[in-house]
């Protein structure tokens, strides 16, 4: 399944660069991986490139709001906000908020600035934060299965929010999705749903990780075997 996560993670758009590029070559680090740090790993790597790309056709959509970020041109705006996710630095309009503040503030009708890049910071923020504040983990890494759930559930919940949230004229916060006589466009929600998937992935990993260490002691303590040493 570690493969299909792999190979299932496209890298971002070719001007903006990939996290992880998946034809990256071994690093030293990852000896200091188990099996289940290093899908913990390529799953974020895979859940922002999908991000990016869910902020690229958003942007495509919706090209006002780039140009409220004043950064000049489309491209320009989504560099910004991938290394503000990357920094944890959120953009000046979210004054501060992150994570699922950030991500209700973006999807309200108070908020005025370019909200396709405060929404793919938001959610990219609650990633972050879910998997304990890290995008790479090692050994020493510890990441709670039920924070990583919770912010599966909270996709779906910006996915539903994104589709049906209306302005006070009656349109769309920002167009994403589409099923009219002109055609259907569901790219929007494959994405997320990608993402979700990955999310449950992981958290399903993660539980049996934990659920086989308490397994392993207790088959120590049946069957009287004193725990290796080395």
């Amino acid at each position: 399944m570690a493969m299909v996560l792999c190979l299932s993670g496209c890298a971002r758009n070719q001007n903006n660069g990939a996290f992880i590029s998946n034809s990256a070559a071994a690093t030293p680090g990852e000896l200091f991986q188990t099996s289940s740090d290093r899908v913990a790993t390529i799953g974020m790597r895979n859940n922002l490139n999908s991000l990016y790309r869910l902020m690229d056709k958003l942007y495509q959509r919706n090209p006002r709001e780039w140009r409220k970020s004043g950064l000049g041109d489309r491209d320009a705006t989504q560099r910004a906000v991938q290394q503000a996710i990357e920094e944890g630095r959120p953009p000046p309009s979210l004054a501060g908020r992150q994570d699922i503040v950030a991500l209700s503030y973006a999807l309200s009708s108070e908020f005025e600035g370019d909200r396709v890049g405060a929404f793919i910071y938001a959610i990219g923020s609650m990633l972050v934060t879910a998997h304990g504040g890290r995008t790479q983990f090692y050994l020493t890494d510890s990441i709670d299965a039920q924070f990583v759930h919770n912010a599966a559930r909270n996709i779906e919940k910006a996915t539903w929010l994104l589709a049906t949230r209306r302005d006070a004229q009656g349109n769309p916060l920002l167009l994403s999705n589409e099923i009219s006589e002109q055609g259907r466009n569901l790219s929007f929600a494959v994405e997320f749903g990608k993402i979700v998937a990955r999310l449950d992935y992981l958290s399903d990993v993660l539980d049996e990780r934990y659920r086989r260490i308490g397994v392993n002691y207790a088959h120590s303590l049946l069957f009287l075997n004193f725990l290796p040493v080395q």
